[in-house]
């Protein structure tokens, strides 16, 4: 029988600290978009942790928050035993790929290169692990948001960090490659 694994407040707390700022830049006219990833430059640095929290507009900020909290609540009622080292992949090292790979030099934020990571992740380990819960959760992610999944990795607006979706999706995909035989994930 399959067991849920628990509680985390860990993806409440990032939603918390993403609206706190976002409160902060709208109500003080702040632009904390330098604090967002700057490939390949020292200034953009700080990014690789602070990125998810900073937002553009009232349309970012709610296009991530119900995924972050539904994902990341998942990813952790699931698979409890390894979701910090998924988030965390998900959060760090997509980040980093940005910093290290993106051809462009513009600032990136928001946390949506988390989400496609969770995304991916939660599509492919049901798949790989062929159990009915995580299979049937794999299938309800994919139809809520394939769709939007494939077209965000393309490069068509200039305005989207296509690179965060797509370093977020591909860190995703390994995580579920490179877990997929541990016995305990819940």
């Amino acid at each position: 029988m399959y067991r849920h694994s628990g509680y985390s407040p860990l993806p409440f707390q990032l939603v918390f600290l993403m609206w706190a700022v976002f409160y902060i830049q709208v109500n003080f006219s702040v632009d904390l978009a330098f604090l967002g990833i700057k490939p390949r430059a020292t200034e953009g640095l700080p990014g690789i942790l602070f990125a998810p929290m900073i937002h553009g507009s009232l349309q970012h900020i709610l296009g991530n928050t119900a995924p972050v909290l539904f994902l990341g609540s998942a990813l952790y009622f699931f698979y409890g035993r390894i979701g910090n080292t998924v988030f965390f992949r998900c959060y760090l090292i997509t980040n980093l790929l940005v910093w290290l790979l993106s051809p462009r030099a513009s600032y990136h934020i928001g946390a949506s290169g988390l989400v496609y990571g969770l995304s991916a992740f939660m599509i492919l380990f049901g798949v790989l692990r062929k159990e009915l819960v995580p299979l049937l959760l794999s299938i309800f992610i994919f139809l809520l948001y394939g769709g939007a999944f494939f077209y965000g990795v393309l490069p068509i607006d200039p305005r989207v960090s296509w690179e965060s979706h797509l370093f977020g999706a591909l860190v995703g995909v390994v995580s579920a490659i490179t877990l997929r035989t541990k016995k305990r994930v819940t």
